[in-house]
């Protein structure tokens, strides 16, 4: 690989976002940023007598080599991916807390026994588990406030542990969420045919598709 003072503006722009990993708006704002900055550097060298492929050399060893810029923008675009993360989960828990009993009302079966104790236990634990994700995703966001104010490091640990809390309980919410879907099924043959339940389990696996990916989000921009 070439000495950060061997190579050009562009290619040390490449370098930089080949290794960085994050929110792509966020990514973009940060090497846009820096892309202004180094050419700000390379046009007043120009400016005084310096040749071209010189003046970029120049700027790109002035801004800094990855190993010093790349520790301080990761953690900047894992603080995004976490925000992230926390958004979306905040949206899904408070739509799945509010209107979770939706999918049932005014079922045919809704007025016949009651199911077994085991299916009750596992309704109240999704409940539960969902509940759970929504506090944690409010705590994930003043964790992301106070990181924006301060560098303290105790902050790092509880971006840390709410991003992994928040993993956990996707993980804990998906299991469980299928468990009872499929149990409804095999208690009540209509509830395949019910709209509500359809819908429900739509909007549902659309709302797993989109946290996967912000976990995972998370989960590589964490890792680097």
């Amino acid at each position: 690989m070439p000495r950060c003072e061997d190579v050009s503006v562009d290619e040390h722009l490449r370098d930089l976002a080949a290794r960085l990993q994050g929110p792509a708006r966020l990514k973009s704002d940060l090497l846009t940023e820096a892309r202004h900055g180094l050419l700000d550097a390379v046009e007043a060298y120009e400016e005084s007598g310096v040749p071209p492929t010189e003046a970029q050399r120049r700027a790109v060893v002035e801004f800094g080599s990855p190993a010093q810029l790349l520790p301080s923008w990761q953690a900047e675009l894992a603080v995004g991916a976490l925000r992230g993360l926390s958004l979306r989960m905040l949206a899904v828990a408070g739509v799945g807390v509010a209107a979770g009993d939706l999918t049932w009302r005014g079922a045919s079966w809704s007025d016949g026994p009651r199911p077994p104790a085991g299916y009750l236990l596992l309704s109240n634990s999704v409940d539960w588990i969902w509940m759970s994700t929504l506090l944690l995703s409010v705590a994930g966001l003043l964790v992301v406030a106070a990181s924006a104010r301060s560098t303290r490091p105790g902050l790092l640990v509880a971006q840390r542990a709410v991003g992994a809390g928040l993993t956990g309980l996707l993980a804990l919410a998906m299991v469980a969420g299928c468990a009872l879907f499929t149990w409804s099924l095999s208690l009540w043959e209509a509830a395949l045919s019910w709209p509500p339940m359809i819908i429900g389990a739509v909007l549902v696996g659309a709302a797993y598709f989109s946290l996967t990916r912000a976990t995972r989000g998370w989960l590589l921009a964490v890792a680097r």
